[in-house]
């Protein structure tokens, strides 16, 4: 009998733990999309866990930059348990993310932080290209940012400039040293890239550089 209670109290037990875990799971995430400091703060002192993801693979910390709810990601960023190098399932990290969009204030956080400037593959600098956040790109360049660090197709942050960013950007990253040469796996220059964004602005930019580049000079054997 006295076995039967142990097991049955045990059962309980377990039941309760897991109900409230399931509870606090779901109050997480709502708090995050609703920007509700308040909760989340209250759950982490309770013991969950900010890095935990949702169906999607998205981090609290992700969501939070995503939404945006710039109250919880204050939060998150504040919290000592917070893994600011949580990737989500496509591999965004939240300081790409926040270059993203251009949430400069997360950024600088984040840095403090040791987030990755330099990630393998996709990086912060072709996120904050992509959207022309001239801000956050000088600051990922001033804290050594790769300028022609290539994506898993070759792509560089300034073909995403050149594309989908703005002519501030573009001039930025030209007159950081950026390569106007580079390819990627298709082939494809800056100079390609703009003109499929069909962007003037950006062509002829790209078109003054090329300018100003010293010509090749003739081999001795004839050949170029």
């Amino acid at each position: 009998m006295n076995n039967y209670i142990k097991k049955a109290l045990y059962l309980f037990v377990f039941t309760a733990s897991f109900a409230a875990s399931a509870g606090s799971y779901e109050d997480f995430f709502r708090a995050v999309k609703g920007d509700d400091a308040s909760t989340v703060r209250n759950l982490l002192q309770r013991g969950f866990d900010p890095n935990t993801p949702d169906p999607q693979m998205q981090t609290g910390l992700i969501l939070a930059l995503m939404e945006p709810s710039p109250k919880v990601a204050k939060v998150l960023l504040e919290a000592g348990q917070t893994n600011v190098e949580a990737r989500n399932g496509k591999d965004e990290s939240p300081l790409m993310m926040a270059s993203l969009k251009g949430n400069q204030e997360a950024v600088n956080q984040l840095i403090a932080r040791d987030a990755d400037i330099n990630k393998p593959g996709w990086t912060p600098l072709h996120y904050a290209a992509t959207t022309g956040q001239v801000a956050i790109i000088k600051v990922l360049l001033e804290k050594s940012a790769f300028i022609d660090a290539q994506s898993p197709n070759g792509t560089t942050p300034l073909m995403m400039a050149a594309m989908y960013g703005s002519t501030e950007a573009v001039k930025l990253l030209l007159e950081e040293g950026a390569d106007i040469a580079m390819k990627n796996e298709q082939g494809m220059t800056a100079a390609h890239f703009a003109q499929r964004g069909q962007r003037p602005d950006a062509i002829a930019l790209l078109a003054a550089a090329a300018r100003k580049q010293p010509a090749q000079a003739p081999r001795t054997d004839g050949k170029w």
